[in-house]
């Protein structure tokens, strides 16, 4: 099974509080592990703005609003733009699948900031990574549904709904959810 460009969403008994309530895009999936970025946890301390003026990058219109967000625990010190594909950089662009790609070069915050930049984008700090296994086994430990995202709610949704709307799509109603698994 091949989990690129799905979407895992947080069981209520998650019990790491990084993930609580989250929603991770696969962007990379193999047997050497899982690599995603956390697409609704906003930095409160933190926005897009704030980011651009550390990096000395001018932007070309007031995007104040603009969010950044929590990727991830691991290289939090790392940006990564999570786009639609019709942006492409020069230099590195992942395509996740035909809906998604990730761009982790300065470029791409450059391209944004002068208005040449993909059509929607998120950008985050850290990502949230597993190694061999491990996610598989969170998964079959009842920490992890599986969904497939839609550009609506990655790029459209509100933060606080986006958890919410992914157990929608699924069928799912979040009020109904225990933090317990049960195993037969």
């Amino acid at each position: 099974m091949d989990l690129t460009g799905k979407i895992l969403i947080a069981m209520p008994g998650m019990g790491d509080p990084r993930f609580m309530n989250s929603v991770v895009l696969l962007c990379a999936y193999s047997s050497d592990g899982a690599m995603g970025l956390i697409v609704n946890k906003p930095l409160a301390q933190m926005g897009l703005k704030d980011l651009m003026e550390q990096l000395s990058i001018k932007m070309a219109a007031d995007d104040g609003d603009a969010g950044l967000y929590f990727g991830g625990p691991v290289e939090t010190g790392r940006g990564f733009v999570l786009h639609t594909p019709d942006y492409n950089s020069e230099i590195s662009t992942l395509k996740v699948n035909d809906a998604f790609s990730m761009t982790a070069t300065l470029d791409v915050l450059e391209d944004i900031a002068s208005g040449d930049g993909p059509e929607a984008a998120l950008v985050a700090l850290g990502y949230s990574g597993w190694g061999p296994g491990q996610l598989e086994g969170e998964i079959a430990a009842n920490g992890w549904l599986i969904g497939d995202p839609s550009q609506q709610l990655i790029f459209g949704a509100a933060d606080g709904e986006i958890w919410s709307d992914a157990m929608k799509d699924l069928g799912i109603d979040p009020m109904l959810l225990s933090d317990t698994a049960g195993h037969a």
